[in-house]
């Protein structure tokens, strides 16, 4: 189930790269590795806005914050399928259109579709991770095994 199907433009960009690279942490449980990618004063929202993820809104910003963001939900969906349908690569930033399949440790599922937004900076490092999706839709999809 672990994947990154890429069908989207691939040319290379920074933060193109950062992105793959989050994704391929993410997919392997590296958690350590996925917040080396980030500036120190880095700002993960996922989502954008207030969310049962983040009540206040405001994201998650410093690897202390994002560490947190990852232990409480990253760490808990066994497994991850990123399909990558578009990327937008300009300046500083990447938008990915995406569809990310989740599944839990019972089996069941969850489909989140999303334009997920990196910016870097000079040293490719991430500064901000936007994804962009609405929880009440990807909450729709959950199928039970």
């Amino acid at each position: 189930m672990d994947a990154i199907i890429w069908d989207a433009p691939d040319a290379d960009h920074p933060a193109r790269r950062a992105a793959r690279a989050s994704m391929t942490a993410v997919i392997g449980g590296r958690k350590d590795e996925w917040l080396r990618l980030f500036a120190p004063d880095a700002l993960v929202e996922d989502p954008v806005g207030p969310s049962f993820l983040d009540p206040s809104g405001n994201g998650h910003r410093g690897h202390d914050a994002i560490g947190a963001f990852w232990d409480t939900f990253v760490s808990t969906i066994a497994g991850f399928r990123f399909t990558i349908a578009d990327s937008f690569a300009n300046g500083g930033c990447c938008a990915n259109v995406a569809t990310i399949t989740t599944t839990m440790a019972d089996g069941s599922t969850m489909t989140i579709d999303c334009v997920l937004i990196y910016t870097v900076d000079e040293a490719g490092l991430i500064t901000s991770l936007r994804a962009h999706w609405e929880p009440d839709r990807a909450m729709a999809t959950i199928t039970k095994p």
